[in-house]
């Protein structure tokens, strides 16, 4: 693995290519050019990735695509990768998007890795980690949060990444396994409350969390979900708007009216909390994890929270393939990802700083 394409150069695609750039030739590419105004360290090309005849013939002399494009524009970049014999990583939480990639794995020549960013990603790459210190399981529990560190409004929210991914994942059903038996429940219930240190937390059920994880862990758990972090009282005005008033009926006027009314803010913080509960030599024992990441210099830049530990999960599951640390064939999940082997590549130990 040598010539890397990155496609999409908003904050996090940035950033994939700037952390990236550092082991390998990078290009990045996008339908328009950046408007940062900081150097690069890496090239950047003007590229539509719908004109899929233009993506194709450019990228002849690659070897690897890291897609950090919306979910929706995934499935025909995976094609591509895959009928070029490239590998593949992406940052989708869509389901059907991965389902497809699966398939497509079946027949591929080189490593296809969707789910690569947070959640998926890293939480079920430490979650399952958090299970191998156990002889049977019983629960696992896994929460992340990406919000304003100063929350205000009834929403107490700020669209810090992508708005069609944050509202996906409130519309799909989610996948857990509950009672021991896998099934799907509808996001933006099963609100629960969390206080941890004084801060008071809710979380709910939104899609694609767990990434592959209830394939993995099904009948080996009771209990195993996914919900995502929030200040209270965000998850009812959520449900009202998108059910009472059926904006899930016109997500786009919604994606218009909330992102107008929460733009990004610059002092994010990403909440990552996780419990297993299972035995030990016939004792039952709980591991927990909890760790607030905030926005970190990097390069002589202010990243916020979201973008460097999204950007920095993927580059650094590109650079464990690149070293031969996995399969270099066929789909792979996230929680085959060694968590210490991550945490000691150069962009997974930005987990640790």
């Amino acid at each position: 693995m040598k010539k890397i394409a990155v496609f999409g150069l908003g904050k996090v695609g940035t950033l994939v290519g700037a952390l990236l750039a550092e082991n390998f030739e990078v290009v990045g590419f996008d339908k328009q050019p950046p408007h940062y105004d900081f150097s690069l360290n890496f090239k950047t090309e003007i590229l539509d990735v719908s004109d899929t005849a233009s993506v194709t013939k450019r990228l002849q002399d690659f070897d690897t695509i890291v897609s950090a494009l919306p979910f929706f524009l995934n499935k025909p970049l995976a094609k591509i990768a895959h009928d070029l014999k490239l590998h593949y990583f992406d940052l989708t939480e869509d389901v059907p998007t991965t389902t497809y990639i699966q398939e497509l794995a079946k027949t591929a020549e080189t490593a296809m890795v969707p789910q690569c960013g947070l959640a998926p990603g890293f939480i079920g790459i430490m979650g399952y980690d958090l299970t191998k210190s156990f002889d049977r399981l019983r629960d696992v529990e896994l929460r992340v949060g990406a919000l304003p560190r100063y929350p205000n409004g009834l929403l107490a929210y700020s669209f810090t990444w992508s708005s069609h991914g944050v509202l996906n994942e409130y519309l799909n059903d989610a996948e857990v396994i509950h009672n021991g038996v896998r099934k799907m429940v509808p996001s933006l219930e099963g609100i629960e409350y969390i206080s941890i240190e004084g801060q008071e937390f809710e979380a709910f059920a939104t899609s694609g969390g767990l990434g592959t994880l209830c394939e993995t862990l099904e009948g080996k758990v009771d209990t195993l979900n996914y919900k995502t972090m929030r200040y209270p009282g965000h998850g009812k005005l959520m449900r009202f708007l998108m059910y009472e008033l059926i904006m899930k009926e016109d997500l786009e006027t919604l994606d218009r009216i909330m992102t107008n009314a929460k733009p990004p803010i610059d002092d994010d913080v990403v909440y990552v909390y996780a419990v297993v509960e299972g035995w030990r030599k016939e004792k039952i024992a709980r591991a927990e994890y909890w760790n607030a990441f905030y926005p970190k210099e990097i390069a002589g830049q202010k990243w916020r929270a979201i973008s460097w530990t999204t950007a920095a999960a993927i580059a650094a599951t590109v650079e464990l393939v690149a070293a031969g640390k996995l399969p270099q064939k066929g789909f792979i999940k996230q929680e085959e990802i060694d968590y210490n082997a991550f945490l000691e590549t150069q962009s997974g130990a930005l987990y640790k700083s």
